[in-house]
């Protein structure tokens, strides 16, 4: 919470798709009647004026590039908050003027990349991030975007190389944290939390650029065994008092992790609406064998069968970890394990491959995460112990 990977822009806009806490894909309607859902917030909110603005603003000229870019980003952001599917249909819808094109205008190109990304088209994400910096060379949100969607892939050194073209486009914190975030993955969390702790430290973060930094602080710390490092940095992140969708599933996986289960309800009960958080509340649920763990285990049951039916595959890793957790079937766990594997390469994605291949007693399926984890030096006692239990099992 994907994560998918935190695509931060410190340059203007920025969204999270995490892919870890990975949006739902969105639905199309075929009723213009139909109601769907109740929004969130009332007419009468900020974001809902401003979004009515933007609107307006684009109905009067609806090629206007940059009303379009404006209301699309909006959208966006407002999905990363409320991990909202729709919100990325809207976005997608008002870009659709430009959406087919071969060569759209750059503006509208990257867009398209952040959309692609958060649906899990990754190269053709990152072909369009390579034809935005062809005309842009000094776009740097699309190397900090390139660089995210390579780090989810576990390209690592294609990576730092996209974060180091930052050097004279953005802060200095931007470049460091996007290094800082690879290297609490490649075997340097040390140093990571180091630099991530130095740049929190700084006084002019924006409330966005402090949720980031601070997120991936605590995520390297927890790795790494430092859980009291962990929650301040967890802490520092809420006090921004910006809902952060990536933040709150980061953050009950970490509850989780420490069984923390009733703190973990009582931060998810109210946000059922994406599939990642409504998986972490049942697990909670269940651990303390509440009634309300079956209700939302059959919830969960009808929204990836809906997904199969629709020959999507876009979360895949939370119906994996859905399967084995809640289901308890390690053999159709370990397929979906695979297929999310073969997509995306996180320490999160590592975990449910490991956790599935181990109750499944399939020691060949476990061996790609086993030489990840060696090639990059990777640094989580989760895993380590996973390893271990490999090394030791009798199958």
């Amino acid at each position: 919470m994907t994560r998918l990977l935190t695509v931060v822009s410190m340059i203007g806009w920025f969204v999270l798709s995490d892919v870890g806490a990975a949006y739902p894909e969105p639905y199309r309607p075929t009723d213009d009647a139909q109601v769907l859902q109740r929004l969130s917030f009332k007419a009468s909110d900020p974001v809902a004026r401003e979004l009515d603005r933007l609107r307006t603003d684009l109905r009067q000229n609806p090629r206007d590039l940059a009303s379009a870019v404006k209301l699309a980003t909006r959208y966006i952001e407002q999905g990363r908050s409320e991990g909202d599917p729709r919100f990325l249909g809207q976005a997608q819808a008002i870009l659709s003027p430009w959406w087919s094109e071969s060569m759209p205008p750059p503006s509208a190109l990257l867009l398209r990349a952040t959309i692609r990304q958060n649906a899990h088209e990754f190269d053709q994400a990152l072909a369009d991030l390579d034809q935005v910096l062809a005309v842009q060379p000094t776009n740097a949100q699309a190397w900090l975007t390139k660089a995210s969607v390579l780090h989810v892939q576990a390209r690592y050194d294609d990576a730092r190389r996209a974060c180091q073209r930052l050097a004279r486009l953005a802060a200095a914190h931007v470049l460091l944290g996007c290094l800082g975030d690879i290297a609490g993955v490649t075997g340097q969390s040390t140093k990571s939390r180091e630099l991530l702790q130095q740049i929190l430290s700084d006084s002019t973060l924006t409330g966005r650029e402090r949720i980031w930094i601070a997120t991936i602080l605590a995520e390297t710390a927890a790795r790494t065994g430092a859980i009291r490092e962990a929650e301040m940095s967890f802490s520092e992140a809420f006090k921004v008092g910006i809902k952060d969708q990536y933040l709150l599933s980061t953050y009950s996986d970490f509850l989780l992790d420490q069984r923390r289960y009733q703190d973990a309800i009582s931060l998810l009960q109210s946000e059922t609406r994406a599939d990642g958080l409504l998986l972490r509340l049942a697990l909670a649920e269940q651990a303390l064998q509440l009634p309300a763990f079956k209700n939302h285990t059959a919830e969960l049951t009808a929204r990836f069968a809906a997904s199969r039916e629709r020959g999507t595959n876009l979360h895949v890793r939370e119906e994996a970890r859905f399967t084995l957790a809640l289901l308890h079937d390690a053999k159709l766990a370990l397929p979906l394990a695979q297929v999310n594997w073969n997509v995306q390469r996180e320490p999160a994605d590592a975990r449910i491959l490991l956790e599935s291949a181990l109750a499944a007693g399939n020691r060949a399926a476990a061996q790609p995460v086993l030489d990840w984890m060696k090639a990059n030096r990777v640094e989580d006692f989760q895993l380590r112990q996973l390893a271990t239990q490999f090394q030791e099992a009798r199958f």
